[in-house]
């Protein structure tokens, strides 16, 4: 390897030594409706918060200019003027995150892009007038371009990238080191990733160095009519492999525990062992590289695609806040469902802290009956969820939290 600057080193080190420190805590600072309430400059006050609870960093939503509100229909990449607020307080709170050392995490929409004028066969596929005016050889030939058809599944009804030309890599390479050198954004979100290959996600991460990326590879879990099948394997293997063909530098948000879990909590709890003894999700057979969460801005929030069940939300969180896996709390359930949630939340994120939980802690699980589930993590914490009774056998053991419908005890 050649001689390259200290800062671009000490950037490669740093993201490999948070995936294998395993320390990390996410909060996804924002949901489907954030656009309407002067975002930037909220968040901006629960900075201090965020902090002092423990979050490593927080994934904001996209932050350039796009047809819609929420930020998924970008067009001028580099204007960072958007309905979330302007430039300037995007940087301020940036700027405040950094002071509190909670990492600044950028929703990377790069699989489509609005066009601002007509070209081939009379679509909007060219990017005339604004930065980054590529013509319809940007777009894939599958969604109206000139361009190779795509490496992934069509984003409908808008123009996709074609991220198999060089001059849209160079171009995307440079926007994102601009996020990422210049504007502040450490950590990376990759939306929509079944869209284009993951080796161009490799790509784009081995070129510009986040701290940490996460790509959100999201399709169905195996359901046999409504009913959801007990064996996932072959969902979280999708999700195993889109992982790999990114050099392992991505980890990915753990779709398979989600639907596993908030089935689970109704009543299904046994759902929570797979047939090797091991939690059935990416997080059983990956988890430095699984992202565990209950809900996004698509699943719950005012979208609620496919939400979790709210009188369970407890039960999941401490399931995925005592387990190995890198757990992503949502807005909602922090901030908007009251005190008492948040407190839980974050009581829950204190004893994985404490007692050293990490995204590879090991677990042994020892019950998963249809109303109990209980299993020992690292050794160091024991946990129950369901209605049935269950505590540690030996003296050792002290009951560290407890809530409805779960608990949780440390040595």
């Amino acid at each position: 390897m050649g001689y390259t600057s200290n800062e671009f080193n000490k950037q490669q080190t740093d993201s490999a030594a948070v995936i294998s420190s395993g320390k990390e805590i996410l909060l996804q600072a924002f949901n489907w409706e954030s656009h309407k309430h002067d975002w930037w400059r909220n968040l901006e006050r629960k900075v201090p918060d965020m902090a002092k609870s423990g979050f490593t960093s927080a994934w904001l939503p996209p932050p350039s200019n796009s047809l819609a509100p929420e930020g998924y229909l970008p067009q001028n990449l580099y204007s960072l003027n958007s309905s979330y607020g302007s430039e300037h307080l995007l940087k301020a709170l940036l700027n405040k995150m950094k002071q509190y050392k909670v990492r600044a995490m950028a929703d990377i929409v790069i699989n489509h892009r609005v066009g601002t004028t007509q070209g081939h066969g009379g679509k909007y596929n060219r990017y005339d007038g604004i930065p980054l005016s590529w013509d319809e050889r940007a777009v894939t030939s599958c969604t109206g371009g000139l361009g190779n058809k795509s490496t992934g599944d069509n984003f409908h009804g808008f123009p996709n990238i074609d991220h198999t030309q060089q001059f849209v890599r160079k171009d995307i390479i440079n926007w994102l080191r601009w996020l990422r050198n210049s504007i502040g954004f450490q950590d990376f979100r990759f939306d929509f990733v079944r869209g284009y290959s993951a080796k161009y996600v490799k790509e784009y991460i081995e070129n510009t160095k986040p701290i940490f990326s996460v790509g959100e590879y999201w399709d169905s879990c195996n359901y046999r009519g409504h009913y959801l099948e007990y064996n996932q394997d072959s969902h979280r293997q999708r999700i195993i492999d889109w992982i790999d063909d990114t050099g392992q530098l991505a980890a990915a948000f753990d779709f398979t525990t989600k639907g596993i879990l908030q089935q689970a909590v109704k009543g299904e709890l046994w759902r929570l062992r797979d047939p090797q003894g091991k939690p059935p999700g990416v997080m059983g057979w990956w988890p430095s590289r699984a992202v565990t969460f209950l809900d996004n801005h698509d699943t719950g929030s005012t979208q609620a695609h496919w939400p979790f069940p709210s009188n369970h939300i407890m039960e999941g969180y401490a399931y995925i806040l005592t387990h190995p896996g890198i757990p992503s709390v949502f807005y909602d359930h922090f901030y908007d469902w009251g005190n008492s949630i948040h407190d839980q939340i974050t009581k829950l994120m204190d004893i994985r802290r404490s007692q050293g939980i990490t995204s590879q802690s090991p677990v042994r699980i020892l019950e998963a009956q249809p109303n109990l589930y209980a299993a020992v993590i690292g050794d160091k914490i024991s946990m129950k969820i369901g209605e049935g009774s269950w505590c540690p056998s030996g003296k050792e053991w002290t009951l560290a939290t407890s809530g409805h419908r779960y608990a949780v005890w440390q040595k």
